[in-house]
């Protein structure tokens, strides 16, 4: 794979390292070879709610990315796709370039809104949050995406093209932890391929382990 155009200069994100859509930057710019600095900002505690914070995204979410220049670009998956312009990761074809944008969307409203939550209510809130009624919706949508992606996949080794990107990168990061939410890949062999096939793919780094608080309300959920 090509590295990230020239003269990026050094990349400063912040970000919450637990957070699959934090890790999707990371794993992107570890891919790339992309130089880059990381700032740790614990959503969970608040941290993106600060002044300081606020001033960068008054969306008061992470990732964010900050450049040498001030400039602040927001949202994981438009991220995705400034890092990868020009480089192997998004196509050059601008049907395949469309073809993986629609699997980010997917992703963003199909997806992360029920596998993604369904982790983080399992994980970091506590064993009586009335938020816990949730997750049966939650994991019977989230099961209607894997369905989706396990149809795509029976026939297709990616979702960028005919090679690894961003596409795949973006599901990745939640689909490889969809069991912190009570969400089981057993049922879909295809996806737990892809899964495999994206860990072997040059540069790649794994998501983070829950911290032990988060770890002990994953196991009792």
């Amino acid at each position: 794979m090509a590295r990230a155009p020239k003269g990026l200069g050094m990349i400063t994100v912040y970000g919450f390292s637990p957070s699959g859509n934090c890790h999707k930057v990371r794993l992107l710019l570890e891919q790339l070879g992309q130089e880059y600095r990381w700032i740790e900002v614990d959503s969970s505690k608040g941290e993106t709610r600060t002044p300081e914070f606020l001033a960068k995204n008054p969306n008061g979410r992470v990732p964010i990315i900050e450049l040498d220049d001030g400039r602040v670009l927001a949202e994981s998956n438009a991220i995705l796709c400034w890092l990868a312009e020009n480089t192997p990761y998004l196509p050059d074809d601008a049907w395949q370039r469309a073809q993986a944008l629609s699997w980010m969307f997917f992703e963003q409203y199909s997806h992360e809104p029920y596998i993604a939550v369904a982790r983080f209510i399992c994980g970091w809130t506590p064993l009586d949050s009335p938020r816990r009624a949730d997750l049966p919706r939650l994991r019977e949508r989230g099961h209607q995406a894997l369905v989706v992606m396990e149809r795509h996949l029976s026939a297709r080794p990616w979702f960028t093209g005919d090679r690894y990107g961003i596409a795949d990168i973006a599901l990745f990061a939640y689909t490889c932890v969809a069991d912190h939410g009570g969400i089981a890949l057993a049922s879909y062999p295809a996806v737990r391929d892809w899964l495999a096939r994206v860990a072997r793919t040059p540069g790649f780094v794994a998501l983070p382990d829950p911290d032990a608080t988060a770890a002990a309300l994953i196991a009792q959920s």
